[in-house]
């Protein structure tokens, strides 16, 4: 543990990416992924791990309870799993939900800026459960914060098999950004690139804005506002939302009626009321948080799967 505090606060470069973190912190030399070959004990590893994903997403909600760290679990999942390129078909160079993010090379590209401290917080937990792999306690983390802070339950399957070094991770320039020449468009490139539709698109908007953003982390927002003075957590930021660890369809009625100053409409968030297509979503969301909820279940499963070798295929983490 001593190693990977000196790590933390040896920080990040370019220049010098972090090594990766893959075994400072493992019980067991058990290779992740790796599951025996015969049919019965293959079955009974299942369920072990099936046990061990249990147990992992038990001491997330324990986490979660002591720490509003829900909007950085999200974001972890999901830039793991947002750098699929559907039309790269050799694994793992397509990108995606393979565990990727834990290496150095891939935590100092720009997106990634601040998911160090996610890393971290999810290591303990992945520490003590040799079955699951880093790509299945990523997503595993993303997910359960979402329900946990509201929102709906997301049909997650498991058994993501794990890159096995930096070598293997995406290069850079495969996530959103924020603030792009043209938003209806770069939106579409990226997503498109992954295989989502408009409708997905403006769903999972929605999870971007679970928290706040730092001007001196992501250069947006302002430093502080009424919404944020006061924590919880660290105080300080500017939310999309005033209940900003809730996870509903407020962020949709705020895009829409855009008239709370303290509250942070980026220029890909305006775009879902601007562009004809998104909008019909973007209103249908606001009105109805129902459908919302279905609609963004379902497309958060799919982000979490995309890129993912199933080894074993499909185990499920039933409560």
């Amino acid at each position: 543990m001593a190693v990977v505090h000196r790590i933390l606060r040896r920080g990040l470069s370019a220049a010098s990416p972090l090594p990766s973190l893959r075994g400072l912190l493992l019980v067991s030399p058990q290779e992740p992924g790796r599951r025996p070959a015969s049919s019965s004990a293959a079955e009974a590893a299942a369920g072990d791990v099936e046990a061990e994903l249990r147990a992992a997403r038990e001491d997330v909600r324990q986490l979660l309870k002591s720490n509003p760290c829900h909007p950085i679990l999200v974001r972890l999942g999901w830039h793991d799993a947002g750098t699929y390129d559907k039309n790269i078909t050799e694994w793992p160079k397509c990108g995606g939900a393979n565990g990727s993010l834990r290496f150095g090379v891939e935590l100092v590209h720009a997106a990634n800026k601040g998911l160090l401290k996610a890393l971290f917080l999810v290591i303990p937990i992945k520490s003590k459960y040799a079955g699951v792999t880093y790509a299945d306690i990523f997503q595993l983390a993303s997910a359960t914060a979402i329900e946990e802070a509201g929102g709906p339950k997301i049909p997650m399957i498991y058994g993501r098999a794990d890159v096995a070094d930096g070598e293997e991770c995406p290069p850079e320039g495969r996530l959103p950004a924020a603030d792009p020449p043209s938003p209806a468009e770069h939106l579409r490139e990226v997503f498109y690139r992954m295989g989502l539709s408009d409708k997905e698109i403006v769903a999972l908007s929605r999870a971007h804005t679970l928290g706040r953003a730092r001007p001196e982390r992501s250069g947006w927002g302002k430093p502080e506002t009424k919404y944020t003075e006061n924590g919880p957590g660290a105080p300080g930021g500017q939310s999309w939302t005033s209940e900003w660890l809730k996870f509903d369809n407020s962020y949709f009625k705020e895009i829409k009626e855009r008239r709370d100053e303290d509250l942070l409409v980026l220029p890909t968030d305006a775009v879902l009321f601007e562009d004809s297509s998104f909008k019909i979503y973007a209103e249908k969301y606001a009105a109805d948080q129902d459908a919302f909820f279905e609609d963004y279940a379902e497309a958060h499963a799919k982000l979490s799967n995309l890129g993912a070798k199933f080894d074993p295929p499909k185990l499920t983490c039933k409560s």
